[in-house]
């Protein structure tokens, strides 16, 4: 029997639900009504929310696709999406394999609070205090379910944790600087103190209890990662054929590597990129020299018109806080869904001036001239945050949700900007730019092959450290923490794979278009289209000229 439910309210109603239950992704979206709250991990709410999505995938079927074309486009996101989802809780279960999940969680739903100022100070601090007096429950439900953790995993949370602990010890007094209510100063010091005990506590348990006898594997097997690429992302090959493409596109990566090498300098192309990461500013120099980037990126976006440009000013670039200066370089734009329209904010960590000078030296090596211009790319410019601005006119609230984005697009498109820009002719004058943007391409395509080997086959974390420092040309400790990775986040093989998803896109839009195909116009579809998975924007965009395979 068909329901009479319309699709819009179902997608109101699956998005609703979704933002309650992963309330740190309601407040990314920019959904704030549940910003006192952190994700609840009991088993009881897993139960509960594997019953809801079922629930949600019989009256998506009882609903008639038979609609018009957009509607029938939403009805198949929303099936893969919450199908995606089951397939986490009931087969991946991250949840009861990885403490990460836990450490990663709480790291970034405190953090939230502290970067984004959508409300005053002390209203935020309100909310952190809630939150801070829910982590003991949440590390109680870690330790419930998480009984047999493999020893990389435990390595990953115990750091994360850690840092969680540095945040409140250090940073979040920073953050909250502006507040003056000496009561709710004292509430916050009471609940950080408590909050602070738990976690030392659990991370006393996995360091002595759990690891001495951790025998775990971190694989999730061949099987599992396929059908997870296929729900999430659409991806139907299987993973011998991806490494097959994979190994294609790093051994034609890295002959165009060698190729624009021999245009910088003389010598092997690895000697000639070694002089390239020498080439970088003087401590305290990067954020001017991230502005003067994007300015330029900014400005040869807007003359060649090969997309829509946002209002430059929505873009504010600066050192990163001090207490998130552990990231290198980072976006943070207002949600979609945010209800006032607010600037984003491009972080850029400079060296520290109290570092030791080998430490300052390596930090500028790897924010060096060639490679800062890729980041500045893929973050911004014509990256994350002209995504973001192109998101923020979409109709659709579900289309521009970020809690049910494939990870595909989103970091598809910003690899795939890296892409374009040098492809358009911004680096025709400086072959440095385009051997920076290579050689992040070598960094994706080997998180492609170690990541898919972890997880298909019997590669090791070691071997995977090995591949990174052969083929990406990485120094020790930036090889460990990619291969590593790989092992708690099989999910980040996606970022090449959605730029060879995007290329084949534009490939055959502009086959079927033929001297009608306008770059402009196949970019701004594409971003106005919403966060929808590849096989479904192929369907919007090509019609019955389609073919149905969105990697080859």
């Amino acid at each position: 029997m068909r329901s009479a439910e319309t699709l819009p309210h179902f997608a109101a109603d699956y998005l609703a639900w979704r933002h309650e239950v992963q309330p740190t992704a309601a407040t990314f979206d920019g959904v704030h009504v549940h910003d006192d709250l952190i994700e609840d991990f009991s088993r009881a709410s897993i139960d509960r929310q594997i019953r809801d999505l079922n629930g949600f995938a019989r009256r998506l079927a009882s609903m008639s696709s038979e609609a018009v074309p957009a509607e029938r486009a939403d009805h198949s996101a929303l099936m893969a999406n919450a199908q995606a989802r089951l397939h986490e809780l009931e087969v991946i279960r991250t949840w009861e394999r990885d403490p990460q999940l836990y450490a990663d969680t709480l790291a970034t739903s405190l953090a939230s609070q502290a970067i984004f100022t959508y409300a005053p100070a002390a209203e935020r601090a309100r909310r952190l205090l809630s939150k801070l007096r829910q982590v003991t429950g949440v590390l109680d439900a870690a330790r419930t379910n998480v009984r047999e953790p493999a020893g990389i995993f435990i390595k990953t949370a115990t750091e994360t944790l850690r840092g969680v602990v540095s945040f409140l010890n250090r940073d979040l007094p920073r953050a909250l600087r502006e507040v003056d209510d000496l009561s709710l100063l004292a509430d916050l010091d009471d609940a950080s103190t408590v909050a602070k005990t738990a976690i030392e506590r659990y991370v006393r348990d996995l360091e002595e209890e759990q690891a001495p006898k951790a025998k775990a594997t971190f694989r999730i097997g061949k099987d599992k990662i396929e059908h997870k690429l296929k729900l999430e992302d659409g991806v139907t090959l299987d993973t011998d054929m991806l490494l097959r493409i994979a190994e294609r596109e790093l051994s034609a990566t890295r002959e165009r590597f060698a190729a624009v090498a021999s245009k910088v300098g003389k010598g092997p192309a690895d000697q000639v990129w070694a002089k390239v990461k020498a080439e970088h500013v003087a401590p305290g120099g990067l954020v001017t020299r991230v502005r003067e980037q994007c300015a330029s990126l900014y400005t040869f976006l807007r003359d060649s018109g090969i997309v829509t440009v946002p209002d430059a000013d929505a873009l504010v670039i600066a050192p990163t806080p001090p207490f998130y200066r552990w990231t290198f370089a980072s976006l943070w734009a207002p949600g979609p869904l945010e209800a006032r329209a607010q600037r984003s904010y491009y972080y850029i960590t400079d060296a520290d001036a109290n570092w030791p000078q080998e430490r300052q030296e390596e930090h500028l090596r790897d924010m060096n001239d060639a490679v800062l211009w890729s980041i500045s790319m893929h973050e911004a410019l014509p990256g994350h945050f002209l995504h973001f601005e192109h998101l923020r006119k979409v109709a659709s609230p579900w289309r521009k949700a970020m809690v049910v984005a494939p990870v595909s697009v989103l970091e598809g498109w910003a690899h795939y900007a890296e892409h374009m820009v040098v492809e358009q002719g911004f680096a025709k004058k400086d072959p440095v730019i385009e051997l920076g943007q290579l050689a992040e391409s070598l960094v994706r395509l080997c998180r492609l092959v170690v990541g898919l080997r972890l997880h298909a086959e019997d590669l090791s974390v070691e071997q995977g450290v090995r591949f990174f420092r052969e083929e990406a040309m990485l120094e020790e400790a930036s090889a460990r923490r990619e291969a590593e990775r790989g092992a708690f986040d099989p999910g980040y093989v996606i970022y090449a794979l959605g730029k060879l998803m995007l290329l084949k896109l534009r490939k055959d839009v502009e086959a079927h278009q033929g001297a009608g195909f306008d770059l402009r116009r196949f970019h701004d579809e594409f971003l106005g289209l919403g966060l929808l998975p590849f096989g479904v924007l192929r369907q919007q965009m090509l019609g019955e000229a389609n073919d149905g395979v969105v990697l080859a």
